[in-house]
C-alpha cells in the first residue's frame, strides 16, 4: 500500500473531489474558503470557478466535460473550456433545493444523489432527515429511500447490482440494486460513526474514508475488512483513483477535529486542510461520466 505522499493543494476544508482523465486534471472544492479548484497530478494549479459557492460536497464528470458540483440550491454544472455553467438541478418535487452533498453514476447516464440539510449545517445545528433519490439521463428524479440521514460518499458497484451510501455520524449503507435501477433491502455495511467519502477498486472492495480518521478503511463486497491505508493525515474527506494505471491514490484531508468543528459551527478559517497524491497497490474502479445533455 502507499507509502509515501505528495501534497497538490491547499485550502481550508477540502471535500468534492474528481479525476477529469480528459484533462489530466483534479477538480476538488473547498467547502468553507468556496470554489472548485483544478490542479495538475502534479500540483499545479489550472484554473478555478464557482469562487463565491460554498458547501460544494461532490463533484463529478459529464461526457461534454463539464464538471458537475452539488451543494446549497442543488447541482450545477460547469464547462471549463466554453465558460458556460447552468443548474442540472434546483428543484424538488416543485420547491427550490436545501442542499445536495454526494452523487454517483447510475450506469446508465444518470445519478445517484443524496440530499441534505445545508441550512442547519451552516447554523451548526442538528440536521433534519435527508432521501436519496436518482436523476436519469433524461433528468426524471426518482426518490429512491428515506432511511438515510445524512448521506454523503456514495458508490455503484460495476454489476450494477450493489449500492453503497455512507450515512455520516451513523454508519455505511449498502442496498440490493433492481434491474431498473431501483434499490431495496437496505441493510447496514459498516458501523463507523464519521463515515464521509467511498471510492471502489477494480476487485469491488469499498474504500471508506472517515473525517475523524486518518486511514482509509477497506473492505470486501461481504463487509470482511482488509488492511487498512495508513496516511499522513489528520482525517479524510474524500478519496479517489486516477491515473494511466489507475493506481495513483488521492485523497482530501482535514485537521483531525476540523469534521467536528464543522458540524458544531465553529469557525474555520487557517489552510490546514490538504490533497494529497499516493500509490496504491490495487487499482481503483473508473468513475464513469454522466450522460446529460447540457446547453
Amino acid at each position: 500500500m502507499p507509502q509515501t505522499f505528495q501534497k497538490l493543494a491547499s485550502g481550508i476544508y477540502l471535500e468534492g473531489l474528481t479525476v477529469d482523465q480528459g484533462r489530466n486534471v483534479l477538480w476538488y472544492s473547498d467547502v468553507i474558503g468556496g470554489g472548485i479548484h483544478g490542479v495538475t497530478p502534479e500540483g499545479k494549479p489550472v484554473t478555478s470557478f464557482n469562487h463565491g459557492r460554498m458547501w460544494t460536497g461532490g463533484i463529478m464528470m459529464n461526457e461534454d466535460g463539464s464538471v458537475l458540483s452539488t451543494g446549497q440550491g442543488g447541482i450545477m454544472w460547469n464547462n471549463p473550456d466554453t465558460g458556460k455553467s447552468g443548474w442540472l438541478l434546483d428543484r424538488l418535487d416543485g420547491q427550490p433545493i436545501n442542499g445536495i452533498n454526494e452523487m454517483a453514476p447510475d450506469g446508465s447516464g444518470g445519478i445517484f444523489f443524496g440530499t441534505i440539510d445545508i441550512e442547519n449545517v451552516i447554523k451548526g445545528q442538528a440536521t433534519r432527515p435527508s432521501a436519496m433519490y436518482r436523476l436519469s439521463a433524461s433528468r426524471e428524479v426518482v426518490k429512491l429511500a428515506d432511511g438515510v440521514h445524512f448521506p454523503n460518499g456514495i458508490a455503484f458497484d460495476p454489476t450494477r447490482r450493489r449500492l453503497y451510501c455512507n450515512d455520516t455520524f451513523a454508519c455505511t449503507w449498502a442496498f440490493d440494486v433492481t434491474p431498473a435501477l431501483t434499490p431495496e433491502n437496505q441493510q447496514k455495511f459498516l458501523d463507523k460513526d464519521d463515515a464521509d467519502g467511498m471510492a471502489l477498486d477494480a476487485e469491488g472492495n469499498v474504500w471508506i474514508t472517515g473525517f475523524r480518521s486518518s486511514y482509509l478503511m477497506r473492505l470486501k463486497p461481504d463487509g470482511t475488512q482488509l488492511p487498512r491505508v495508513e496516511t499522513p493525515a489528520g482525517s479524510i474527506t474524500q478519496v479517489r483513483f486516477g491515473g494511466p494505471d489507475m493506481r495513483d491514490l488521492y485523497f482530501n484531508s482535514v485537521p483531525a477535529d476540523g469534521g467536528d468543528s464543522l458540524k458544531d459551527g465553529v469557525p474555520l478559517t487557517a489552510k490546514n486542510s490538504f490533497l494529497f497524491r499516493g500509490r496504491s497497490e490495487a487499482p481503483g474502479m473508473p468513475i464513469q461520466p454522466s450522460r446529460f445533455k447540457l446547453a
